[in-house]
């Protein structure tokens, strides 16, 4: 049950981002960059270049800027490459050039922001293109760092990804709890059909084929079929025969989601994305010349 791509920009949270990027900062700095502040003068300026040692799916270039600005507003930046890129490795993504401290004393703190989110995209892209020759769409999940989940999932629609509801307030996903405390998935279904707006579609976690069967007699829009093999997949999806949307989900990653989608479920859904992605091997070097 995919709520489409996150609209306009991380720029549009404002605040919220800054609160994030201030307490991080405040985290590394603590009462100032004892190194820096000892070699370098307020006044010394300096150039840097940022680039990955490694090909890479660029996201998170207004919080990696953002970082900078709150510490020296003088800083000047210029992007070389736009969010949802594929970067060659050695090939610079942005130019830095301001007072030396306010460089070298967000450094780490926007990097690791940086290598964060290019590794989510990177992994996304990777997974989306394993999809190719299906109609199958990748999701993300909730498995979210704490409070990143905006800047995370925008990440997972730069790398070609779409996302899942973003909370617990913007979609009906009825889960193995919530079955297992009402008594059966036809009940679940029912009783969120009863008090939720029409507008809103109702999801249904099952774990067999035969709850696949009451979902589907109960009225559920969507089905998520949890931990399924790839032959109870096939078997799930001529069961269903187009009358609900079918997504996977469980223990999905790069190496099996092609499977997975070539058994006609209409979403492969991944915690993956968010929850294991490698940071993406990037750099910010000084210019000396």
């Amino acid at each position: 049950m995919p709520t489409g791509p996150m609209s306009g920009s991380v720029k549009t949270l404002g605040s919220s981002v800054d609160i994030l990027l201030a307490m991080a900062l405040q985290e590394d700095l603590g009462h100032g960059d004892v190194t820096t502040e000892a070699i370098f003068d307020p006044e010394h300026q300096a150039r840097a270049v940022v680039f990955g040692r490694e090909p890479f799916v660029l996201s998170g270039s207004y919080g990696f800027l953002r970082v900078f600005q709150l510490l020296d507003s003088s800083v000047r930046a210029e992007p070389l490459a736009r969010d949802g890129d594929l970067v060659p490795a050695q090939v610079p993504v942005f130019r830095l050039q301001g007072p030396t401290r306010a460089l070298l004393a967000g450094e780490r703190t926007a990097l690791n922001l940086l290598q964060r989110l290019c590794g989510i995209a990177t992994l996304t892209r990777q997974m989306v293109e394993a999809l190719q020759g299906t109609s199958c769409r990748l999701l993300d999940t909730r498995k979210t760092t704490p409070l990143w989940r905006a800047l995370e999932k925008q990440a997972v629609c730069h790398g070609g990804g779409k996302n899942h509801r973003f909370g617990l307030f913007d979609g009906v996903l009825i889960k193995d709890n919530h079955v297992a405390s009402l008594g059966g998935v036809a009940p679940a279904v029912q009783k969120a059909r009863e008090k939720v707006p029409h507008t809103l579609k109702i999801e249904v976690e099952v774990e067999t084929l035969e709850e696949l069967v009451e979902a589907v007699h109960a009225g559920a829009d969507v089905v998520l079929l949890d931990n399924f093999s790839l032959e109870d997949l096939r078997k799930a999806v001529e069961i269903n025969g187009g009358r609900c949307l079918l997504e996977a989900s469980g223990g999905i990653n790069l190496e099996t989601v092609g499977a997975v989608a070539r058994t006609g479920v209409d979403f492969v859904s991944c915690g993956a994305l968010t929850h294991s992605a490698r940071a993406v091997d990037l750099t910010m070097e000084m210019i000396t010349k």
